[in-house]
């Protein structure tokens, strides 16, 4: 239902917003409705910058009804007399602008707001929504689903690509990075697990309330959020690092000793890819049926079932690679998955598995898979181009994502050099957005005695197996 109030004709409210002016004569226009990602147009905002999420959500599992207040700390970038926020489904009660009453209205995924007073450039503000309903199950291009996923004993919620929608607003998009802190009740008995540190936990009156906290900047695809009855561990690593991982007790016996690994697996990333960019660490093990498919959420990743030790590698590589460095886009993604498949082939390199160079090989023969159409399926598309978003976690993305980097390393050829390079690309970019044109830029500015020039063109951006591996 589309609301304001007063009630004032949109047309009306659009020419207000596009001819609005200062004293000083300039044009305050509202933000744009999406950032038009190449993939998902319409996800992100225009015109401000957020810098902190506070949200505080009751979950009632029995009636799946979410009551939640999210209160966004933000900057304009612009002069601004509207803006707009990403939220799928829910009901929106009021909408608040640094404590005032704001009129709003809803379109598809698209709140629009707009304060009473229009807001300067450089401003900082904060918009608080109250809202409530059931939280939407996001089925993506690809057929998978995301959003707020309900399972038997609570709910589990997932955000890559545009899922965190369905559960708060925001500026949906991997550019813009915030902080934030999230407070939970739930019905006793229940845990809720999230991103970061846990703060406190109390439980009133039959319902606990968890609040967690994520100090570094953290992009909204990554966030999540676990309801339900979990094995809860709490231990460090040698250098002090929080690790606290939830299982359901249904997988706690086949996960116990891949989890006690998760130490081993850091010290041997970070000794790769330099000190680890977070706080805490740990991991979310839910029942198979509760996701298909596992996501590096930030400090926190989630499995769907006990992972493999390969899975780990995986999925803690990208606290580094996806998490500390994020895409700038969705057309960046070979920049998360390229690095973290590569990862878990420098472990096997490392613990006595087959080399990077076998696994590459066989990926060019078309020897590397059972079925025939996996090992085709590698050359479907260039890493750096998938044709749309269906397409957006295909294989090439993740494997001969890997191939690209495996190429640097062969044109570099010298281990230590290609080890700085992971390492310094992960430290230059620490806790920011990349592109791929960064990243070529990166590798070309750490090696200007090399031509990677053959490496961009066959192996990145090229159609088809290149003739030569």
């Amino acid at each position: 239902m589309s609301r304001f109030t007063p009630v004032v004709p949109i047309a009306a409210l659009l020419a207000l917003a596009l001819t609005a002016c200062s004293s000083t004569g300039v044009e305050r226009a509202p933000g744009g409705s999406g950032l038009r990602d190449p993939y998902f147009p319409k996800a992100g905002n225009g015109g401000y910058d957020v810098t902190h999420y506070d949200l505080n959500l009751s979950y009632t599992p029995d009636t799946r009804h979410l009551t939640a207040r999210t209160t966004i700390t933000a900057r304009a970038t612009q002069e601004l007399s509207a803006f707009n926020l990403d939220l799928q489904g829910l009901n929106v009660e009021t909408v608040t602008v640094d404590g005032t009453t704001a009129r709003w209205n809803r379109a598809g995924q698209e709140l629009t707001v707009r304060p009473r007073d229009d807001l300067a450039e450089d401003r900082t503000f904060r918009v608080t929504v109250r809202y409530s309903g059931t939280p939407a199950t996001i089925t993506d291009p690809d057929g998978s689903e995301e959003g707020w996923l309900p399972t038997d004993d609570g709910a589990l919620a997932l955000g890559q690509p545009v899922g965190s929608m369905a559960w708060y607003p925001g500026n949906h998009h991997p550019s813009d990075k915030a902080t934030y802190a999230l407070t939970v009740t739930v019905p006793e008995g229940l845990r809720a697990v999230s991103n970061g540190e846990l703060r406190t936990e109390r439980t009133t009156d039959g319902r606990t309330t968890t609040t967690w906290h994520t100090a570094q900047p953290m992009a909204s695809y990554l966030t999540t959020l676990a309801v339900g009855r979990y094995e809860i561990s709490r231990t460090v690593t040698p250098d002090r690092l929080p690790v606290y991982t939830a299982v359901d007790p249904t997988e706690a016996a086949a996960s116990r000793k891949v989890l006690a690994r998760i130490p081993e697996v850091l010290a041997w990333a970070e000794d790769l890819f330099g000190p680890y960019p977070f706080t805490s660490t740990g991991a979310i093990v839910d029942r198979p049926g509760d996701a298909s498919y596992a996501l590096e959420t930030q400090t926190r990743p989630v499995f769907p079932g006990a992972p493999d030790i390969e899975l780990l590698v995986h999925e803690l590589a990208h606290e580094w690679y996806g998490n500390s460095v994020t895409p700038k886009s969705w057309r960046d993604m070979w920049l998360n998955e390229g690095f973290a498949t590569y990862a878990k082939w420098l472990w096997q390199e490392d613990h006595g598995g087959d080399t990077a160079q076998h696994i590459f090989d066989e990926l060019y023969d078309g020897t590397h898979y059972a079925v025939p159409e996996d090992n085709k399926a590698v050359w479907s598309f260039p890493p750096a181009h998938p044709p749309d978003a269906a397409h957006l976690s295909g294989d090439p993305v993740y494997d001969r994502g890997a191939m690209v980097l495996h190429k640097i390393r062969q044109t570099l050829a010298d281990d230590t050099a290609f080890r700085a390079l992971l390492r310094g690309w992960a430290t230059t970019y620490r806790h920011a957005n990349a592109s791929t044109a960064d990243f070529t830029t990166y590798v070309e500015q750490r090696a200007p005695d090399k031509d990677f020039d053959g490496v961009w063109e066959a192996w990145l951006y090229g159609e088809g197996r290149p003739e030569q591996r």
